[in-house]
């Protein structure tokens, strides 16, 4: 289940941009700042083959995965590469069905409540709040005050570690990280640096 990953660390690593070659060394990075969730978006340089190296490379109990996933055909070549998990920037329910058949965690993006309902009814794992930036702390409450209980709420987009708080004051379960954890341009050394500063952050949350 995806809160068992969650459960120490609900940070999902979302690496835009990564490289195969620098796959195993990001990957092992933000495994020893605690994270648990590495994401791949489809719109990286060769995307599936660093998936396929994070799948290979990393401890049990990651949950490896694609990002920016558009159509049911890119979720089977995740899936044949090793990822089990999907994650998309918008709610299209073919592919979260799609994610579903093959046995994989799902977390569309939606950006109101109609999108929502309609991908949890169509089997999300959680919902993806995005873009994070659009949708502030006050709307999340709202949402919280009518979603089912038990559902995974991660805002996604420009979430830093002094921006945490408000939304889980909110509601919000967890969050999704982007440039502000990790660009092409950074160093491992530098990515290192990022994730211990969120892991940090979550651990004073709570």
């Amino acid at each position: 289940m995806l809160r068992d990953y969650l459960a120490d660390l609900p940070l999902v690593a979302i690496l835009r941009g990564l490289r195969p070659d620098s796959a195993e060394a990001v990957g092992m990075a933000l495994v020893e700042a605690g994270f648990r969730i590495i994401e791949v978006p489809l719109n990286s340089p060769d995307p599936f083959r660093s998936i396929e190296i994070l799948a290979k490379a990393m401890p049990d109990g990651v949950l490896v995965g694609g990002g920016t996933v558009l159509d049911p055909e890119q979720v089977d070549g995740i899936r044949d590469v090793g990822g089990k998990l999907i994650v998309m920037p918008h709610g299209d329910t073919d592919v979260i069905r799609r994610a579903k058949e093959h046995r994989m965690l799902c977390t569309p993006g939606v950006a109101t409540p109609t999108e929502a309902f309609a991908a949890l009814k169509a089997g999300a794992d959680a919902i993806k709040i995005f873009p994070a930036e659009g949708i502030p702390p006050a709307i999340v409450k709202a949402w919280r005050a009518v979603l089912p209980k038990d559902t995974i709420v991660l805002p996604v987009g420009g979430i830093r570690p002094d921006t945490m708080k408000s939304y889980v004051d909110a509601g919000a379960d967890g969050f999704g990280l982007g440039s502000a954890l990790f660009t092409p341009t950074m160093g491992v050394e530098d990515v290192a640096r990022n994730a211990r500063a969120f892991a940090d952050a979550w651990k004073e949350l709570r």
